[in-house]
């Protein structure tokens, strides 16, 4: 009795499991999860390869990417008020969203103020894991084209100078593909539930490049 109670207790389990990954594999053949707050791409975007450094000096370019997903940020650590309220908000999105492994990348769109150590300091004030990338200038605007992110330097009286750019939130899967953008106004909430509602998308193999 004992062991045909238990077999039925295996097949039951086996089917219940069956019906999940039926259930995951139907959702994911749908092609993209419903975003309330972001856009998913149509088709995913490779980042072209580029080398820029890190917040230690060390290079960084498109392989370290690669791994686990990533929010791509650009902006600068002199932005007034849309770079700090933005990183803010990703500190909090990064702990709350269900997606393992996630990271946060600040790409500095004004490398002659934004070095490696004052870029560290900027970015682990809003989260110690975020990373920060700076550079030669010219790769920084090739890379923010591929993003599609406008840049602008703006001259201001007195000899100083401010940044324009394009405040957009990227998500990569891991493979380097942008799959998804998010603009604002950026809510915690609403972006974290995207997030994980987006995890199962972000693993290899789940888009194609254009």
């Amino acid at each position: 009795m004992t062991s045909l109670r238990s077999r039925w207790l295996l097949l039951i389990a086996a089917l219940c499991a069956g019906l999940g990954g039926f259930w995951l594999a139907r959702q994911l053949d749908r092609g993209a999860p419903q975003l309330a707050s972001g856009t998913w791409l149509p088709q995913s975007k490779v980042v072209g390869e580029f080398q820029l450094s890190d917040t230690s000096g060390r290079a960084f370019t498109r392989n370290d990417l690669q791994g686990a997903p990533t929010l791509v940020f650009f902006g600068f650590t002199h932005c007034p008020d849309v770079c700090p309220t933005t990183l803010a908000k990703l500190a909090q999105v990064r702990r709350r969203a269900a997606v393992a492994g996630l990271r946060v990348l600040f790409i500095s769109v004004d490398p002659q103020r934004d070095t490696p150590a004052p870029l560290a300091v900027y970015v682990h004030a809003f989260d110690p894991q975020f990373q920060g990338l700076t550079g030669d200038p010219r790769t920084i605007a090739g890379l923010a084209a591929n993003f599609g992110v406008a840049v602008n330097r703006v001259e201001l009286p007195g000899g100083d100078y401010t940044m324009d750019h394009s405040a957009v939130v990227f998500l990569l899967d891991d493979s380097a593909h942008i799959v998804a953008v998010f603009t604002p106004p950026f809510e915690v909430v609403a972006l974290s539930a995207d997030l994980s509602r987006a995890a199962p998308w972000l693993g290899a193999g789940r888009h194609s490049a254009t």
